[in-house]
This record gives structure tokens, sequence and C-alpha cells, in this order.
């Protein structure tokens, strides 16, 4: 902000406080200390009033509430370039002169919130940094590990995959076998720290309507092993062509998938994020998808990551509950 524009903003709001202090003094002098039966001079629908002062007590608010804003623009922000003189925000570590990240001192809610972030970071850090020094496989078998990284699933992921991590239409189950884009943990943490972006294509300008009826013919008959609706006019033999021109490459000539590709495996019909009906594929193959899995590297740091990691590596592989008795 220029000097100019920083002495107009600070000349404006002190002269607006000092307005209103000589309002309020001015029209409190004169006034009768008590209440009395003085009517005034003019009326109101024939209603007079009487010429009584205001409650002490407003007064005295009121006075307080100018002495409240001077005393804020002193310690916070507010009159054009002056920071303020709030103490503990000319850095961010006083012992180092540490610096905020926008490199400027006083008192701002980014600022407060780099002071939370690096005090939390005091208390937590060592936590972390034991943890994520742990392999995946061990942290994930530690309590406190899975504590702290079911608070940062249910922070980060549970929008999407839900709190039970069971997923939905378009978002996969993270507590079964089935991994798009493999379920080791090296491969969960891969997800989690780089994100990942499907990349089905739309073959539906390409291979037209019964082009897209007959693949979805063929994954339903050959690869799901399922009977085609009764009133279907497509055929699974001409789609076994455009999948072995279009599909094979990421599929696999099985339908297997490929786990280097997020390409899932056909065959298997857990591994459908958006359904294994005969509309729901034809919806796929016509239109593609192209899901998104947010890169969590910048939001969360390598040891939050790695802690979260071995917490969603530990859903998949919990012991089966023995059945109650009598079941």
């Amino acid at each position: 902000m220029s000097t100019f524009w920083s002495l107009y903003i600070s000349v404006l709001t002190l002269g607006t406080l000092a307005a209103l202090a000589w309002l309020l003094f001015s029209t409190r002098k004169g006034q009768p200390d008590e209440p009395g039966e003085e009517p005034l001079e003019h009326s109101f629908d024939g209603i007079q009033e009487y010429d009584n002062p205001l409650p002490r007590w407003w007064f005295l608010l009121f006075i307080a509430t100018l002495l409240f804003a001077l005393g804020y623009l002193a310690l916070y922000p507010g009159l054009g370039n002056f920071k303020g003189w709030l103490p503990g925000y000319a850095y961010l570590d006083e012992g180092t002169q540490r610096q905020f990240a926008n490199g400027q001192q006083g008192w701002s809610a980014v600022h407060e919130w780099e002071k939370e972030m690096a005090a939390a970071q005091t208390r937590v850090g060592p936590i972390f940094a034991r943890l994520a020094s742990l392999p995946i496989e061990t942290a994930a078998q530690d309590p406190q590990a899975l504590e702290i990284g079911a608070r940062l699933f249910a922070s980060n992921c549970a929008l999407c995959h839900g709190s039970d991590a069971k997923g939905g239409l378009g978002y996969p189950n993270l507590t079964d076998s089935d991994w798009r884009w493999g379920g080791t943990p090296e491969a969960i943490k891969a997800s989690i720290y780089d994100g990942r972006h499907a990349v089905m294509p739309a073959w539906g300008a390409i291979i037209g309507d019964q082009g897209v009826a007959d693949v979805s013919a063929y994954v339903s008959q050959t690869l799901l092993k399922r009977s085609l609706p009764s009133d279907t006019n497509a055929d699974a033999s001409r789609g076994a062509n455009h999948y072995a021109t279009l599909c094979v490459a990421c599929h696999g000539a099985e339908g297997k998938g490929n786990a280097l590709l997020g390409a899932p495996d056909l065959t298997n019909p857990t591994a459908y994020l958006y359904g294994t009906r005969y509309g729901q594929l034809q919806d796929s193959i016509r239109l593609g998808r192209q899901g998104v899995m947010p890169a969590q590297a910048q939001l969360q740091g390598d040891d939050r990551v790695h802690v979260l990691a071995a917490y969603v590596y530990s859903l998949s592989r919990q012991e089966a509950k023995p059945p109650a008795k009598g079941d």
C-alpha cells in the first residue's frame, strides 16, 4: 500500500473515532444529571417527551467502545501500513528470527495460523517422525499409528471413501483386496502421495451406439459371465473384435487389468467403481471415466502420508472376527 493511501486510511479511521467522541460529549453537555419532569418544546402527534439524559450506563458503554477501538487499532493492523504493537508477531520463531512465509511482520490471520501450525509441529513432529521411520507393514500394527491414521483419514479421505472406507459409486472400497493401482505398501503410499488420475477414454464417438452395446455385451457376457437383457440387440462376438482393438492394451487379452495403468480387472465384479449393470457398462464405455484422487503430498507432508498409508494398508488386512456363539 502506498504512503498516501496508508495515511488516508489512518486519518479517516482516527478522524471518525474523534468525530464520534465529539458528538457523544457535545450532546451530553448541558443535560441534567438526574431525570426530571421538564418536557421538550416539540411534540409528536400530540405526545410530549421529558427532557431526560441518556442513562449513564449507556454513555459509559459508548466511551468503552471507543477506547476498545483505539486499543484494537494499536495492537492489530487497521491503520494503513501500521502492523500493530501486538507482541510475538515480528517473527514466526523469535529465537532464530525465522520469518513468516510472506516475509512480513505484524499480526494477521495467516500469521496466527502459521504460529499455531509451528507450535503443533513442535509438539507432534517427533511422534510423526518416529512413526515415519517404521516400515509401513510395521506401522500398520502400531496402535498409535492406527489411531492417528484414523483421524487423518476421517479429516481428509472419508468425504470420498466414506467413514467406513468402503467407498461408493465412483470411489474404491479400501477394505477389500481389489486395488486399481496396486495394494502393496509402496503402491498405496504412492497413490496417496502423488494422487491418481483415471484415463478411461470415451469410445462412444468412435464406435457408435451399436459398438458401445456390443463391447458392453462382451464384457458382461464373456468377462463377467452374466446373461444379457432379453431386449438387447448387442452381439458379444462383434464386441470382442472392438475389445481386441481398443481395450486390450490396458485391460489385457483376458481382461485382468494392469495396475501400472490403473486398469481394473474386468473379470472381478468388485473392481467396477461405476457399477456392473449392462446400462452402467455402456455409460462407462460411451463416456469414459476421469476419476481423480488428489495428491496429499503438499497438504499432509511426508510423515503424515506415511502414517496415513499405514492405516489404509491395515484396512484390508484386518483379521475377520470369529462368528458369535449360536451363529
